[in-house]
């Protein structure tokens, strides 16, 4: 055999995978079809944020968390509805991440050198009630170096068990089917692809040159989602969030294709919960993109106004940063604004210097670079945007800016192909907004959400403008925000059980085959259920890849 386990795609996933296995003496194949500038994959580029559940960084801030709060958070946002069937692995994996996410997960990422900011975030504040849908308390942790900084100690471990004789790295491979022998799985086989020296995360050539085998007692895949394959995501896009956009723009890499979803499948895997996943409404075109259709999402805090693209105020709970499908629902379902593809973000210049991030590795280079003095400066103390936020703000196609409301709509009317947006309508819903500023009560749900965001003290240092009014001249000049519908994450995948194999048809393992990550719905096939509440994407890579190479290790020693 070429290798003990063949682990099938060099991101996150595979490289923990890759990592438990060399780290037991297993002899490991990693096979990808990018090139070496690749490995880390799709989590290299992200930003970095980690849940974690009653951590020392939330008790530090005055956050009180607990397993049962987040189980109860996770559960209201899941909304398990398939558990005789597809969710039964799905919801037995949840726990067992949540319970990773409030015991073990702190100590062990720490042990391999992946380290915290002390600032925690709150992502996905949810659908407003106590029951349903988002976090309770913040837990978003962002890890000093975003995604670089996680996927470093992986990449470093595979290049000490290549050194060591025990890993072997196969890139520019393509994986076009899985090898079945007398109902096991024993090997890949595929193409080899034109050597490609393109930069991280461009797209890369796609010219054959050769075919390649592989044998081994144990195939890992590890190979992400279906993002940047637009028609998959409309093939599989659910009658319950409305129609797909007719445009969407791009969050991850063109090599995330979900191939190896049906190669899989034609193997004998299940895959389930495919109706399942998860795009942000808050994504905006990159003025500097890397790869086709590169665009990036807003990480907004909850002060901006948001309109659809007639110009009318979203309605609770489509509020920024509450509840990202709950927003693309409404968004793509409202009958006079599916027709179209975009909704407005309106807010100043005082909101953009506190409360704008962008999501990514290279969109943040303080704290990818692990400069604490220029995230204290830029974040804490500084005035003005963060740099890669104002250069969006200057640069971007998607961003307008003006000193007074007419001239603002203008300007976004100019935008679009045709003019939607009345000022007079804009002014009234945003004078009345203001109107509610003027004392610490108030009967607008965004309003209050800002005051309950100021109380903690994480938002109120780094996130959370001071409430003021969006006409006040001295917090200008006004700026508008074109948004669209970025896609990103595959909710769905591979069914596995709690060792990450992957199951059949009938409920039983594939012999030989494993999965891990997003192809695999970051484990059970559907950990998430309907809804993330962020944070648990590199974290569900981190989980299903140890379960997976741990599992796969014990089954060929």
């Amino acid at each position: 055999m070429d290798a003990d386990v063949i682990v099938v795609g060099a991101g996150l996933a595979g490289l923990v995978a890759a990592h438990e296995l060399t780290t037991r003496g297993c002899r490991v194949a990693l096979v990808d079809q990018e090139n070496a500038a690749n490995l880390g994959g799709q989590a290299y580029w992200s930003f970095g944020g980690l849940f974690l559940v009653d951590s020392p960084e939330q008790r530090r801030l005055g956050v009180k968390d607990s397993f049962d709060l987040a189980w109860n958070d996770w559960r209201g946002s899941a909304r398990f509805d398939r558990l005789e069937d597809e969710d039964s692995w799905a919801v037995r994996w949840a726990r067992a991440y949540v319970e990773f996410a409030a015991g073990e997960k702190r100590s062990w990422i720490d042990s391999h050198g992946i380290k915290l900011t002390p600032m925690v975030g709150w992502a996905e504040r949810g659908d407003l009630r106590a029951d349903g849908h988002g976090n309770s308390v913040p837990r978003f942790h962002v890890a000093w170096g975003t995604g670089t900084g996680v996927v470093q100690p992986f990449v470093r471990s595979a290049q000490r068990a290549f050194q060591k004789g025990l890993l072997t790295f196969h890139h520019r491979r393509r994986v076009d089917q899985l090898v079945v022998q007398d109902g096991a799985i024993t090997g890949v086989r595929g193409t080899v692809l034109a050597e490609d020296s393109s930069p991280r995360g461009v797209a890369s050539s796609r010219d054959r040159v050769g075919d390649f085998e592989l044998t081994a007692q144990a195939v890992v895949v590890t190979t992400g989602g279906i993002g940047a394959d637009h028609d998959i995501v409309r093939r599989y896009w659910p009658k319950r969030l409305g129609t797909a956009p007719r445009h969407m723009i791009t969050g991850v890499p063109a090599y995330v294709d979900g191939r190896m979803l049906d190669i899989s499948a034609a193997a004998g895997a299940r895959l389930v919960n495919r109706d399942r996943m998860w795009h942000y409404t808050e994504g905006v075109r990159n003025w500097d993109p890397v790869w086709p259709g590169h665009a990036i999402r807003i990480l907004p805090g909850p002060s901006p106004m948001w309109f659809d693209a007639l110009g009318r105020r979203l309605p609770d709970p489509c509020l920024p940063g509450y509840d990202t499908l709950g927003t693309l629902e409404y968004l793509r379902t409202t009958e006079d604004i599916a027709d179209y593809d975009h909704s407005w973000f309106v807010l100043t210049q005082k909101m953009i210097e506190k409360e704008f991030a962008l999501s990514g590795s290279e969109q943040n280079p303080d704290i990818t670079s692990g400069d604490r003095k220029a995230v204290l400066r830029e974040r804490v103390l500084g005035k003005g945007a963060p740099g890669p936020v104002e250069a969006f703000k200057r640069h971007g196609a998607d961003f307008v800016v003006a000193g007074s409301l007419d001239e603002l709509v203008a300007k976004m009317n100019a935008l679009t192909d045709e003019p939607l947006l009345d000022p007079a309508v804009l002014r009234a819903q945003i004078e009345a907004r203001d109107l509610q500023i003027a004392n610490p009560f108030s009967k607008d749900a965004q309003i209050q959400g800002i005051r309950n965001a100021r109380r903690y003290l994480g938002d109120r240092l780094s996130r959370v403008a001071t409430p003021h009014r969006v006409l006040d001249p001295k917090a200008g000049p006004l700026i508008g925000v074109q948004l669209h519908v970025l896609t990103r994450k595959t909710l769905g995948g591979i069914q596995t059980d709690l060792d990450s194999r992957a199951l059949g048809q009938d409920g039983n393992p594939v012999e030989g085959l494993y999965a891990a990550g997003e192809v695999a719905g970051f484990g059970g096939g559907g950990v998430h259920g309907y809804n993330a509440l962020e944070g648990t994407f590199l974290g569900g890579c981190l989980f299903s890849g140890r379960a997976a190479g741990r599992a796969a290790a014990d089954a060929v020693a």
